[in-house]
């Protein structure tokens, strides 16, 4: 019993030191104070992503000692990282632990699945609108923009059923990166506005190869025609374009239909001749196009710098560079008439904390993001273009694209691929965004992947390759599991309820049902521990058992 006695007591010790380090604590829902108290000192911590482009992060750091001159007391730690997806890892694994971040630059569908925590992310439409500390406020210590001057079409991709969740930082959209001279010289002229049959007819007619196996086009062993980077935006754009689903604002996943395979069924003999390709099978679109080894390359608006025979920024050997003459279009199109393209581009949520005024200390410095300094000097380094109307209006950014091609910092690609957005913001669009969304995103560009992997290994792409295919989607990205909003169905509330039931309810409205809430699980601490004094008392019975039947066996 001696023993038993000190490994409880040892296992109670061991608990009670675990259990106080790093466990997830449940957040109060936030509320604004009456007033900042700038007499105590905040640490906030910022996670941001950049290209490896160290003008940007120059800019993250003048940023940071900016705000920090109007807020001695707030003081900003930068975390920088080069993949938006690790920083949503990191977050996730710091959400189990209650040590995320303060300020995050990321993805609204990544922000999706961080609101899964109880209280974990800051809805942001009381402080937007707060006389005081909100956007444009009265009691703030620089010029922070109204919410009439951020881009409406932009200021809506951070709604996430119908809450106010997160800022745009920049925009992009995607971009055909054209090398015209290629496309000349197999006897084509561009079109004003690119199709799909155009880019595959071309692709294809480029194939052809001299009697040593070399193609004729550029005399090389390696053309890959058509190469797209984002194959998840190819296969959304394309359903966008054919009005065809991908889901609803609810979470219903809509993807698996017959226009998604017969899109599919359209790649794939291109695949098969390798006219087409991929940034995960072959390589960047940008270093395959910088080689003369490339016609239409498809990238993000945001990684202009890195496209043409003069681009700043460059991963292949000088030498390997070819001269020609960079057409920047719009990705390509089943009706001309009637274009549309995929909108994109970090945003900014913030996480909550149990101290408001550290909550308002982040929200003070996310809206410094948006001021024009910040907008114009980093939408500069690449395609971006700023979130903000102030911004894009001003006499500064005006000038800057109206000198273009002056030098690498007015790069013509770059200029010409931030106003391809701006002249297009109308026609651009985003996809509903829930706990789930970021997998769909996924699975959509993973069936590009697996098709094209398909045909170039010579398989049979038939009827039940896509019943297989879309079967594997389904349980390789859970999207089975993902539970849909039933207040935000199409036959569950019209639009003005919504908007009531947000704001409180009047007018003895009927009762709305609100969405299930996902149960937050156990920590594994708390598992270990709860299976730990178990298996003591169990222990403790089985001894006590133990000694009577021997006890009783002694006295016979």
């Amino acid at each position: 019993m001696r023993y038993i006695s000190m490994l409880l007591a040892l296992l109670m010790l061991l608990f009670a030191f675990t259990g106080c380090h790093g466990a997830k604590q449940k957040l109060d829902e936030f509320e604004i104070p009456l007033v900042f108290d700038d007499s105590k000192e905040y640490n906030i911590s910022f996670w941001a992503k950049n290209d490896t482009n160290i003008t940007q992060v120059n800019i993250y750091k003048k940023t940071i000692e900016d705000f920090e001159k109007l807020y001695p007391n707030i003081h900003v730690e930068l975390k920088l990282y080069t993949d938006y997806g690790k920083i949503y890892e990191d977050v996730l694994t710091n959400m189990m632990t209650g040590t995320t971040p303060n300020v995050c630059i990321t993805y609204p569908d990544h922000i999706a699945t961080y609101m899964s925590g109880q209280n974990t992310i800051v809805p942001l439409d009381s402080l937007m609108s707060h006389k005081g500390y909100g956007l444009g406020g009265a009691k703030l210590g620089f010029d922070s923009p109204k919410a009439e001057e951020i881009v409406p079409q932009f200021l809506e991709e951070g709604k996430i059923y119908g809450t106010q969740y997160a800022l745009p930082y920049m925009r992009s959209t995607e971009a055909c990166y054209v090398n015209k001279d290629f496309v000349e010289k197999l006897g084509y002229t561009l079109p004003e506005t690119l199709t799909w049959d155009f880019v595959f007819e071309v692709s294809e007619a480029a194939m052809e190869k001299n009697s040593d196996g070399t193609f004729k086009l550029n005399g090389k062993k390696t053309l890959i025609p058509f190469v797209y980077k984002s194959t998840d935006n190819m296969m959304i754009q394309m359903l966008r374009q054919m009005d065809a689903p991908y889901s609803t604002e609810a979470g219903e996943i809509k993807i698996f239909n017959d226009t998604t395979k017969e899109l599919l069924s359209d790649i794939a003999p291109h695949a098969e001749s390798r006219a087409f390709s991929t940034f995960k099978i072959s390589s960047y679109p940008a270093n395959l196009l910088n080689a003369g080894e490339c016609i239409f390359a498809v990238d993000s608006t945001a990684g202009a710098t890195w496209m043409g025979s003069d681009a700043p920024l460059v991963d292949i050997p000088e030498e390997e560079i070819v001269n020609f003459e960079t057409q920047v279009m719009t990705v390509p199109q089943f009706d001309t008439s009637d274009p549309k393209m995929i909108s994109q581009g970090p945003s900014v949520c913030i996480f909550n904390k149990e101290d408001p005024q550290e909550v308002l200390a982040s929200w003070l410095f996310t809206q410094y993001l948006l001021t024009d300094r910040v907008q114009i000097d980093y939408s500069c380094t690449e395609g971006y273009v700023p979130v903000t109307l102030k911004a894009q209006n001003s006499d500064e950014y005006r000038e800057y694209l109206s000198r273009i091609g002056e030098d690498d910092h007015h790069y013509r690609v770059k200029i010409e691929a931030a106003k391809l957005l701006m002249d297009n913001v109308d026609k651009t669009f985003v996809t509903p965004v829930f706990n789930g969304s970021a997998a769909l995103r996924n699975a959509a560009g993973a069936m590009i992947e697996d098709v094209t992997k398909s045909k170039r290994r010579k398989q049979k792409t038939d009827d039940a390759y896509y019943t297989g295919l879309y079967e594997e989607m389904r349980s390789l990205y859970g999207l089975d599991t993902i539970e849909v909003n039933q207040k935000y169905t199409a036959d569950s509330i019209d639009v003005d309820k919504l908007l009531i039931e947000e704001t409180g309810k009047v007018n003895n409205e009927p009762e709305v049902n609100e969405p299930k809430k996902e149960k937050t699980p156990l920590p594994t601490g708390s598992k270990v521990l709860i299976i730990s004094f178990v298996s003591v008392w169990v222990l403790i019975i089985a001894y006590v058992v133990c000694d009577k039947i021997k006890q009783k066996t002694k006295i016979r």
